[in-house]
């Protein structure tokens, strides 16, 4: 089987390479020098030749202040690219795996959000990844919509890499206490995504699905953790207001996903966060990533 998978080069494509290594399927992996999501005919192109039964669009832009001030580039990548990658999928019978993100839900509510819960993103880039997802609705491409948040890996730039160097520089630190939600390691997405594309089981299944680690947290409790796993427990760290902290965008202040279809409908086993967190770091440590 042949399988495409695009931002290979992101957190989530990362972990995606190190996962397709061992399998018996042919994975191509693909950032923007290889292959341009956001052309119509480079994607048909890629698609048609590969002969690709299935696309893994890891690719994102994910910084979401800077969306406020470049939405057309965010627009392009979150929802056009998107577009561009259902409309061939649909084309050439291919299956779409693509991810997206609790910024499609807004402030209201304080308990799990379900994947029937009504969305009202905040912000450019929780609306231009919702755009992404009603492009994959309305191309009527075979898909499976994997919403996530707080995502981190030893790969790129994320919270708590950011977290292990301040703890390890600073005596003192204040993170926000006010937004909650669920740390999610990218490898434990990644190999969510893989063992359903292995198991065969992603036909009959299509939808959107929710899919974090196990577990709720605030940044502040995230950060505390952090600190304490890495061995960095000389730095104080002291719980804040977002409020201190402006910002050209709100973000959700809770962001708990609940994930019973996706663990019903798969029979996925998902270790809580802090789990993950730890075998995260000691990764970064034995790598010196």
């Amino acid at each position: 089987m042949n399988i495409l998978v695009t931002g290979a080069n992101g957190q989530l494509g990362n972990e995606m390479r190190r996962l397709g290594a061992v399998s018996p399927n042919n994975y191509i992996f693909t950032d923007v020098a290889e292959l341009d999501i956001a052309n119509s005919a480079a994607v048909l192109g890629a698609v048609r030749e590969n002969g690709i039964e299935i696309i893994v669009n890891c690719a994102a832009y994910t910084n979401v202040d800077r969306a406020e001030s470049d939405e057309a580039a965010a627009e392009l990548i979150n929802s056009t690219a998107v577009g561009n990658l259902a409309a061939a999928a649909k084309e050439c019978g291919a299956t779409l795996f693509h991810v997206s993100t609790d910024y499609v839900f807004g402030l209201e509510g304080n308990t799990p959000r379900t994947e029937e819960m009504p969305v009202a993103p905040l912000g450019v880039y929780g609306r231009t990844k919702l755009m992404g997802e009603q492009a994959i609705a309305s191309s009527g491409c075979k898909a499976l919509v994997f919403r996530t948040a707080w995502l981190y890996s030893e790969f790129g730039n994320n919270f708590l890499k950011t977290m292990l160097r301040l703890t390890a520089e600073k005596e003192q630190l204040k993170v926000v206490f006010d937004q909650v939600g669920t740390p999610t390691y990218a490898g434990d997405l990644a190999l969510a995504i893989f063992s359903i594309i292995e198991a065969g089981v992603y036909e009959g299944n299509e939808g959107i699905y929710h899919f974090s680690n196990e577990g709720v947290c605030s940044w502040y409790d995230f950060a505390v953790e952090i600190a304490a796993a890495a061995g960095n427990s000389n730095c104080r760290i002291e719980p804040c207001h977002s409020s201190e902290f402006p910002s050209p965008v709100t973000r959700p202040s809770y962001s708990v996903l609940d994930k019973t279809k996706i663990k019903s409908t798969f029979g996925l086993d998902i270790p809580h966060w802090r789990e993950s967190m730890e075998y995260c770091i000691k990764r970064i440590k034995n790598n010196k990533l």
